[in-house]
């Protein structure tokens, strides 16, 4: 499985509130560790990495999740709500590094 978080920074450079506020909690509770890869998708650069995966996933908000392999299906999975992405995702991850 391999997890890529995307947050926006605004035009005037500065980080997405929501973004920041998500970051957060992916720190405060251990979870970053599960983190493959950041991108950032700039409004300043449009063709920013973020923006590209952003429009490859037809996703208009940030921060959102990408999910590749999730369950081993092979297949990828978009998330734009955090709460349901560690519910679903992170929650069962957690649990797996527990028990080992």
């Amino acid at each position: 499985m391999r997890i890529t978080l995307v947050k926006k920074v605004l035009a005037d450079g500065s980080p997405c509130a929501k973004c920041h506020d998500v970051e957060q909690k992916l720190l405060e509770k251990d979870q970053m560790r599960f983190i493959d890869e950041v991108l950032v998708a700039d409004e300043r650069d449009p063709g920013s990495a973020g923006f590209q995966l952003a429009s490859k996933h037809a996703v208009s908000r940030a921060p959102f999740f990408v999910v590749e392999n999730a369950g081993g299906r092979g297949d990828v999975e978009v998330f734009t709500v955090y709460f349901k992405f560690a519910k679903e995702v992170l929650q069962p991850l957690e649990n797996a590094a527990a028990a080992s």
